[in-house]
């Protein structure tokens, strides 16, 4: 095999994570609401990131989302109301971006070796729901909640309080990536492998 051989797998791979990446992108056209308890929006990005985690797996569902921070790191304005650059690395939603990455390995970790072994229709699901939110909620949450509050000069405690007005979105989100990526992967069985 020479330099410039690509095996199918890799092709794949690379699209699928290309994919899941412009997903996450496109969903940050939806505008952005700012609730002025906390300066952090919510946004429909998150619903992406659990998606990538929870079709993609843990490797390439974390490199999807990877792909959208480092991108609209450099500029692209792929965060939700047109937001790009190193700014909002240094911002208050910072810690949520980073989250993002680390809650689609969680994500993807739990429904690779946990959640799509399950025989059970039921326990399938209930195990999707524990695995969306553990990383899809209370990763991102763990990592942009002292992120927020050290870059804002908020208590801790007030940014924690803060979050929860996020909590209902993110459990709706929670449910629809669940429902979905089972699906998928109920028509698509090797796609974890």
């Amino acid at each position: 095999m020479t330099a410039t051989t690509v095996r199918p797998s890799q092709t794949k791979n690379t699209v699928y994570i290309a994919i899941f990446a412009a997903l996450i992108a496109a969903m940050g056209l939806v505008p952005p609401i700012t609730l002025g308890i906390v300066p952090v929006p919510i946004t429909l990005q998150t619903l992406g990131v659990m998606l990538a985690g929870a079709v993609l797996g843990p490797w390439r569902g974390a490199m999807a989302s990877l792909v959208v921070v480092v991108l609209s790191l450099a500029g692209l304005p792929l965060l939700a109301g047109g937001r790009g650059g190193l700014g909002v690395l240094f911002g208050p939603t910072g810690g949520y971006l980073l989250g993002w990455v680390l809650g689609s390995l969680v994500i993807g970790a739990l429904f690779k070796y946990w959640v799509i072994r399950i025989e059970s229709k039921p326990a399938q699901i209930a195990a999707g729901l524990v695995a969306t939110i553990l990383g899809g909620v209370i990763v991102i949450y763990a990592c942009g909640v002292p992120w927020t509050a050290m870059t804002t000069g908020l208590e801790l405690k007030t940014s924690l309080v803060g979050s929860f007005a996020f909590l209902p979105g993110d459990l709706l989100k929670a449910v629809v990536a669940t429902l979905v990526a089972l699906t998928v992967h109920r028509s698509y069985r090797g796609l974890l492998k």
